[in-house]
């Protein structure tokens, strides 16, 4: 393992500290009129998903950890985990659905994610930073109800409800944000 010291902080970078691994979500140095500088952190639990914020003062140094990312094709919900494949050795891995919870929205079967391992222990899976998802169910569209440029919920395959713009329909193919789950528009054809 290699030392870093906080000052080389990247947003995305996974560090061990306090006896877990942490991804940086965003970090800033700050210099005092008076008293020694430090860095203000945010850091994301890469095992409960909790976001703690952390402050290190500027001479500190802390472990990098070696995170490994599979490619790997998602298969199904058995319906107390999820089935993923790896597609140059076809094997399995299955991931307890709480390792999983907030992207399981994301999921379509056969879909290529990668899955994130430390020294054999699975971490979770990092989704790509849009899908494509179809509209299960919504609201049809009112005439005359665009000059308030609101919204309506619209719910997709994977159950995800979404805030889309009127003029969408049941069976309209979307792309929607990973990162935040908002609509971004609707997917080429």
């Amino acid at each position: 393992m290699t030392m870093i010291s906080v000052n080389e902080f990247k947003n995305g970078l996974t560090i061990q500290y306090n006896n877990d691994l942490w991804r940086i979500v965003e970090f800033q140095h700050v210099k005092p009129g008076k008293g020694s500088a430090f860095v203000r952190s945010k850091l994301k639990s890469l095992r409960t998903g909790a976001v703690q914020e952390y402050t290190f003062r500027s001479t500190a140094k802390v472990e990098t950890a070696d995170i490994q990312t599979k490619s790997m094709q998602y298969l199904y919900n058995d319906g107390t985990s999820f089935v993923f494949m790896d597609t140059n050795t076809y094997e399995q891995l299955e991931i307890p659905e709480a390792q999983v919870e907030a992207e399981s929205k994301y999921l379509k079967e056969n879909m290529v994610v990668n899955v994130i391992m430390h020294e054999g222990e699975t971490l979770g899976v990092e989704l790509p930073n849009t899908v494509d998802l179809t509209v299960a169910q919504t609201e049809p569209n009112i005439k005359g109800d665009t000059s308030s440029g609101g919204g309506k919920p619209a719910t997709m395959e994977t159950g995800l409800v979404v805030n889309v713009p009127f003029f969408i329909n049941e069976g309209d193919v979307l792309t929607i944000n990973t990162a935040d789950g908002t609509y971004v528009s609707r997917a080429n054809k």
